[in-house]
């Protein structure tokens, strides 16, 4: 984890965080976080990573969120689309969701990555 640490990836309630979530944001930071973040060369935002399953649904995340497992991120940076474009090039998500906004700008992006088993590289925009 070079361009990230743990504490941004915690839950936001203030739980601990499993460990099994742990190893998979590990994962998720090391396979497509930290990659982009380099070749992107600014500051990327964490604005969430792990949720228990009383906050995701609090948030009012779908019950089976990649959240809940540490497998996703929801992140920003000043410039959303090339920070998604560069994800998108380097190939390695099994999520990658634009959160559009007003004027057809991205407001954030969620990623995510799948440590055990097959990922998907699912693409849309919500």
């Amino acid at each position: 984890m070079k361009w990230f640490s743990m504490n941004e990836f915690e839950c936001h309630c203030g739980c601990r965080m499993p460990d099994s979530a742990r190893a998979n944001i590990v994962a998720l930071v090391e396979q497509v976080l930290d990659p982009a973040r380099e070749r992107y060369g600014k500051p990327v935002c964490v604005n969430s990573g792990y949720r228990c399953a009383r906050h995701n649904a609090a948030v009012g995340g779908v019950a089976n969120s990649r959240h809940t497992r540490g497998e996703a991120a929801d992140i920003c940076c000043s410039d959303n689309e090339r920070l998604a474009k560069i994800i998108e090039e380097n190939g390695c998500y099994d999520q990658l969701i634009r959160y559009m906004g007003p004027g057809g700008k991205i407001r954030f992006i969620h990623v995510s990555w799948k440590r055990n088993g097959v990922n998907r590289k699912m693409k849309f925009d919500k």
